[in-house]
């Protein structure tokens, strides 16, 4: 997608959650309807979901897309990575990222960011998947970190 249609998708979806955001503060209630707009609005999103920490492991939760992996290996994967360096990570090829987990053979590129609770604290990341590769850049990392900033305000 060239970069200043996809600047300005991100700035139009932003808009509309933020104003969505004002109509509810269940957090579980946010996460699934940020989900929902991501997915449906960004073609090139082949799976977007949650994965939560829950007892020292990272477990699938609300989505949207393919069938998941439910548990992800411990200190695998681009998941377990953003939420170690406690930064968003955007992997142009994931057959190319050390330890990835291929939850779909279809997945070719991913963009993570870890979510934070209100206290600064890492709960879990968002995960977004496409069936191409390099289709994320600074323009996701920046809007998806944005909009995740959504759910604790």
């Amino acid at each position: 997608m060239d970069i200043k249609k996809k600047e300005a998708r991100y700035q139009r979806i932003y808009k509309q959650l933020e104003k969505l955001m004002t109509t509810c503060k269940d957090e579980e209630a946010r996460k699934a309807s940020i989900l929902a707009v991501l997915h449906h609005k960004m073609d090139y999103f082949f799976w977007t979901g949650f994965y939560m920490l829950n007892n020292g492991e990272l477990i699938v939760s609300k989505y949207q897309g393919p069938v998941a992996c439910m548990l992800l290996k411990k200190g695998s994967g681009v998941c377990w990575a953003s939420i170690n360096q406690q930064n968003t990570i955007v992997v142009a090829d994931v057959h190319s990222f050390p330890g990835h987990i291929a939850c779909d053979s279809r997945s070719e590129s991913e963009v993570v960011v870890p979510l934070k609770s209100k206290t600064g604290e890492i709960v879990g990341v968002l995960d977004v998947d496409s069936k191409e590769l390099n289709s994320f850049d600074d323009i996701d990392r920046l809007y998806l970190e944005k909009i995740l900033n959504l759910i604790y305000i």
